[in-house]
Parts: C-alpha cells; structure tokens; sequence
C-alpha cells in the first residue's frame, strides 16, 4: 500500500481550482442537502427567502409563486427590486453579481437588511448555478431590466426592456428550470411547497403568499394577519384549548425581536415550534431554552403566590409542558446556527433576552387574566400529582445500558448482533405472526416484538396512564432510548423500527395507532428516519411450479396475465394475517432485505402531521367525521 502511494505523482498539477460557480455544480450537496426531492425544493425556498427578507424590511407584501407547464417555477416579489447599477469592486452589473457570485448579497450590509434567513449570500446564486437556465427581471426606479443565465453563466448583458414605458411596480422577478444533468428527478410537488409557504406567511403576518399551479390550475392563498397566532390556533384545531385567547407576546431587546404565541389544550402532549429568522430551528437552541425556563419559572411563581396554605407543588419543566402548543419566533441581525442544516440556535445572549421578555410578560399577562391563569396552573398541578407515579412507572420501562440484554423484556427476542446500525427490530402484530417471524428471521441482525392486542392511544391516554400499559412500556424497554424528554437517540438498540402488521382494517388500526406513539413520545425516530412499514403481500399466485407473490390490487391482474391468465388454472390465495403464512414465506416476502419492500416513515411536515393525528386519533368526533367525508372518495384502497 505504502509502496503504491509513494509511486502516484502528487504535485501543483493535482490541486484544482474550481471557479465562480463550478463548485457548486461539483458538489450540490454541500449547498442544497442532496439532489433528491428536498435538494430540488429547496431552490425554491432559496429564492423565495429572499422575498421574505425584502418582506421582513417592510418594502415587500406580496410573493407569487408559479409552477409552469414547462417544469420551471417563477417568484415574482414587489419588494425593491435587485440593484442593477455598476458594481464597482467587480466591475460589473450588480445584478449580475448577484446572480453568478457566491457570497455576494445585499445581506452582509446591516442598513439593507436588518435581519435576514441567509447571511451567507449563497441562495440565488447556486439556484442559478444549478438550473438549466435561469431569467432575472428587475423593477425598479420606473425600468425594468432582465438578464438571463445557462447554469450560472450570464447570456448577455443586464438590459432595460421596458420598451419606453414607465414602470410603475417595483419588485423582482426569478425564473428558473432545475437542471436535469443535477437532480434525480425535476418534478415540484405543490403540496410539499405550499406547506413551507404556509408556514412562511404564518411567522411573517400580513405577507401574502399566493401559490399557483400551471400544471392542474390549483391555487392557495396563505395570508394571516394574525401571524403566529393564528399559527398556534391552527395547530390546536380539535384539542379544546382552555382559554380562547392565545397569550402573545413581542418585543425587542439589544436588538433582537422575539414573538412568542402560547395556547394550553386539555390535551397530554406538547407542541412547540421554535424559528430563528424564520428558519425552522428543529433542534431548538438558546431561544427555546430561553422559552422553556421562563413559563417554568413564571408559572412555579404563579402557583406559589395563589396557595394560600404554603404547600403548593413545585412544578416540574414536564408539568408546564403538558398540553402546550407555542411558537416561539426570533429575528437576530447576526445569527449563529449549529451545523450546516441550521437545525439549532448558538447565540448566547438570546437565551436572556427570550427568558427575561418572556417572563416579564407571561406573569402580567396571568396576574390580568385570572380566569385562563387558574386553568392553566391547574392543569399543571393536576399533572404535578400524578409525577411520582409515573416516575415510578418510568423506572420500571427503563434499560440499564444499551447493551445490557438482562433488562430486557421477556417477549422480545432479541437478536445477537449489537451494532445498532446493523439491526432492526420488528413490532409485529399478535403472538401467531410473532411465532412465524421468529421462526423466519434472521437471529444475527433481526429482534422480533410480539405485540399483544391493539396498543394504547396515547394521543387521549395521561402520562400515568401511558406508562402504565404494559405493551407501552415492553416497547420503551425494547427500544431503549427512552421518551419524552429522557429520549436519547444513542441509546437505541436497533437501527430500524419496523411494523409489521395484517393488510386488513385492524391491522391499518394497530399501525397508526404504533405510529401516534412514535410520533408523540419518539418524534426524534421519526425525524432520523428510523421507523418503516413492512410490505406483507395481499396474494400468493400459483401455477404449477411457479409462485409469484402479489403486493397491491393494482398489480393483480397484470401478474396474472404473465402467468398466463385466471383460465390457465391459477390457483390464488389472499393472505388476511401474517399468520397464514409459513416462516418460509414471510422471510422471503417481509423480511429478506434481498426482496423486502420497506416503506421509511418521514417526518416532512410536523405541524400537518400534529394536525392529522388530532383529528384521526383524538377525542374530537364532529372533527373526524368531517375527515372521513371529505376523503372518503379518494380513498384507493379498502379492506371490506
């Protein structure tokens, strides 16, 4: 080895310079996450950014967005409009800079943008780097200018094309076609941008977001005057909030602008979204933490001062979480984010601005409002009282070590492999399945789980309740990263989760219900993509020697026109339960990863997510059927 290295040439000639945009057509996935789905929708969201930030500055209140017939997609914004006089440092247009120069942007200059999403002036210019072509058009000072671009290289000149008129509106205007030669595949999902939309037009209140499909003709409108309050409501639609009006909250401080919504539902589980210049900060930071110890504090000192008597129960961060819905908001000049995907705040000194402001008026606000105050304190004394209980209840789910297979519960066989990434544990649906897929499995890599009847809901269940169910707590065992806010990623013993249910009505049952679970107490497994669906097939088509396994209705008939059709005396089982297959055949059609079909749960929308668990898994009928009515044509398929 040393031998051969010593032989390859290694000199001047081996180090390459990539210039003006080569580097980001070399290595996409260093500017956009990937080339996949997310990699290509996230063009779109760094353009549209920009028109936010012009938003954020108050010369902007109205963004259109438009998916074309011709995979393209336009924003069209009636901010300022991009600079286009000569840029004298580079010598040419300004527009021109912008579009074709990393780390050039109207975002280092504090007097042009206060605050903004990107400070790294990267967005528009690898938007532009990695799409086919790209075409610019400026409004501003009563011309409009327009320069167009072949994957991040200008055309030609910036040029007026205002054709003699005055130009009334100003604003900018990006068309871009995603490059093909870049990304796995250039098709826009409308749903998937109208939910970052949605949630754009609810942090920035009074911004219209207009979102319009060329392809279908479908339009949505986002615009809340409300803003995040509006957004709180939106997320407690169907959980029976205990006081009509949301507590808000904005202020500024050293020159941070915080907003803070706040709603508590009878409901058990929390829901608090944080966002650092409308970034959503998933892993939070120090505006959350701010957020976490000032409603901890000022409702402990609430209770305290209403206890007449002097015993009053000290509560926990877990108690005043309960049944929380908030949104906590801040706009920084300079914000610093943890990591590359601007998943967590670092900056220090948010975490005292948030606390302070927070505190100072969340106790004005319970001190003036007597009737929603009690209703939330006694809430989170109602949950104090039973703490003990389930602390109790929570030892006892709790593993020793990752590795410690003396802890484990005595339904789950376990596999011998103890690398976590090399693992799966199956959750699979009652003790005959269980037998068949512990008898098919592989021993090495594969833990089988025997669930027994149809697991809690915990989206109705209290926390005392939850970690009493046996099954609950086989499965907290199981996994061993704990929950709530024990939840330790690391700790977890299998690399994949996978349920593994009947393809019939209770089966569909017993999944959501698995998936509710998972989503309310282990959202961080959703979020790392450790969850999945197992496939099971629907039928087993037999004729002669040949045996072929059939997944969907769709695919019935066609494999039976290969095998020759039903007149050549195909013989065909439909499978109701796992059960009724043999070890052979579930390993070969659910397990094998040579032939399996895994479906990876995701985690691309929590707030929509949150929404449809309410509804479906929830308390609230009138919600539900309202649900079932208004899908209940598009469903596909049905087990009658």
């Amino acid at each position: 080895m040393k031998a051969r290295m010593a032989n390859q040439k290694y000199d001047a000639q081996n180090i390459q310079v990539l210039k003006g945009l080569e580097a980001v057509r070399k290595r996409p996935a260093m500017y956009i996450g990937g080339t996949g789905p997310d990699g290509l929708h996230h063009l779109v969201y760094e353009v549209v950014d920009n028109s936010v930030d012009e938003a954020m500055a108050g010369v902007c209140d109205e963004i259109l967005v438009e998916i074309l017939d011709d995979g393209s997609v336009e924003v069209t914004d009636n901010g300022r409009g991009i600079p286009v006089d000569m840029h004298l440092g580079e010598g040419k247009n300004s527009l021109e800079v912008v579009m074709t120069t990393l780390h050039a942007g109207g975002k280092f200059d504090s007097d042009s943008y206060k605050v903004s999403g990107g400070l790294h002036g990267v967005g528009i210019s690898v938007v532009n780097a990695l799409s086919e072509w790209t075409r610019a058009t400026v409004r501003r000072d009563g011309v409009a200018w327009f320069q167009e671009y072949s994957r991040g290289v200008a055309k030609e000149d910036v040029r007026n094309i205002s054709a003699g008129e005055a130009i009334e509106k100003t604003g900018t205007t990006i068309q871009f076609k995603p490059d093909a030669k870049i990304f796995d595949a250039v098709e826009f999902d409308f749903n998937v941008l109208s939910r970052r939309l949605r949630e754009l037009a609810f942090l920035n209140k009074g911004l219209k977001i207009i979102l319009f499909d060329e392809r279908t003709s479908e339009r949505k409108e986002h615009l809340y005057e409300g803003g995040i309050v509006e957004f709180v409501e939106f997320m407690n639609q169907g959980k029976h909030p205990l006081h009509d009006e949301p507590f808000y909250l904005l202020g500024t401080r050293d020159g941070v602008m915080v907003e803070v919504a706040i709603q508590y539902n009878e409901g058990y589980n929390y829901n608090v979204l944080s966002f650092a210049n409308n970034i959503h900060t998933v892993e939070g930071g120090t505006h959350l933490a701010g957020f976490r110890a000032a409603i901890t504090r000022t409702l402990n000192n609430y209770v305290q001062g209403q206890n007449k008597n002097g015993k009053a129960t000290n509560l926990s961060g877990d108690d005043v979480r309960e049944g929380l819905t908030a949104v906590v908001s801040v706009k920084i000049p300079e914000p610093q984010f943890e990591g590359q995907t601007k998943a967590k705040l670092g900056n220090s000194e948010v975490r005292g601005i948030v606390e302070g402001l927070v505190g100072s008026k969340l106790s004005e606000y319970l001190e003036e409002n007597p009737v929603p105050a009690k209703a939330i304190a006694d809430k989170c004394t109602s949950t104090a009282r039973t703490r003990e209980a389930m602390r109790k209840a929570r030892d006892m789910a709790r593993r020793k070590s990752a590795l410690d297979s003396g802890s484990l519960p005595g339904k789950l066989a376990d596999c011998s492999e103890r690398d976590p990434e090399k693992t799966e544990l199956y959750l699979v649906e009652g003790d005959s399945a269980g037998g068949s897929a512990k008898q098919g499995r592989d021993r090495g890599f594969q833990a089988i789980l025997a669930l027994k009847g149809k697991p809690l809901n915990v989206e109705k269940a209290a926390a005392n309740k939850v970690f009493s169910n046996e099954e609950i707590r086989t499965m907290i065992s199981a996994i061993g990263t704990g929950i709530d806010a024990e939840f330790n990623v690391e700790k977890a013993r299998y690399g994949k989760i996978i349920i593994m249910t009947d393809a019939d009505v209770d089966g569909a049952h017993i999944r959501t219900l698995l998936l509710t679970f998972f989503f309310r107490k282990m959202p961080e497994l959703l979020e790392n993509g450790r969850v999945y669906i197992a496939q099971p097939p629907l039928y087993r088509l037999k004729k002669g020697k040949i045996e072929v396994y059939v997944y969907g209705e769709e695919d019935l008939e066609g494999k039976m026109a290969q095998m020759g059709g039903p007149s050549k005396q195909i013989y065909m089982q439909r499978y109701k339960g796992l059960g009724e297959m043999n070890p052979e055949q579930l390993w070969e059609t659910t397990m094998d990863p040579a032939n399996r079909n895994l479906i990876q749960v995701r985690l691309d929308d929590a707030v929509e997510a949150n929404r449809i668990f309410t509804i479906l898994m929830g308390d609230e009928v009138e919600s539900r059927r309202q649900f079932i009515e208004t899908y209940a044509d598009t469903v596909e398929e049905l087990d009658i």
